[in-house]
């Protein structure tokens, strides 16, 4: 039986759905998450990189996603650090990394 979209899923489509709400259209180029735990947690590392049209609207984005709070059902996201910004022409290339836990 499927529990539903695991965090990796649910964090992409939340940062699409919350970029295009910014009026920017982002598409995700590669995604990769690890797994972890402690004692009191359970969630996954997240490392995503994102392309987008050099834009006004993206700089904006870019600049207020580290205090994004982005729903995910079943999960909180933790922490987002934007890692790097490239430029290479009309595109913009951007790394996340994210830390999301499991909300039980």
């Amino acid at each position: 039986m499927s529990r539903g979209p695991d965090a990796a899923t649910l964090l992409e489509r939340a940062l699409r759905a919350d970029a295009a709400s910014a009026g920017v259209a982002v598409t995700i180029g590669q995604s990769d998450m690890t797994r972890w735990a402690s004692v009191s947690f359970t969630g996954a590392r997240h490392t995503l990189a994102l392309v987008a049209l050099s834009e006004p609207a993206l700089d904006d984005w870019v600049a207020a996603l580290p205090d994004i709070d982005l729903p995910m059902r079943g999960h909180l996201l933790a922490d987002l650090t934007v890692k790097q910004v490239r430029r290479a022409g009309a595109d913009t290339h951007l790394l996340i990394e994210a830390l999301t836990v499991e909300d039980r």
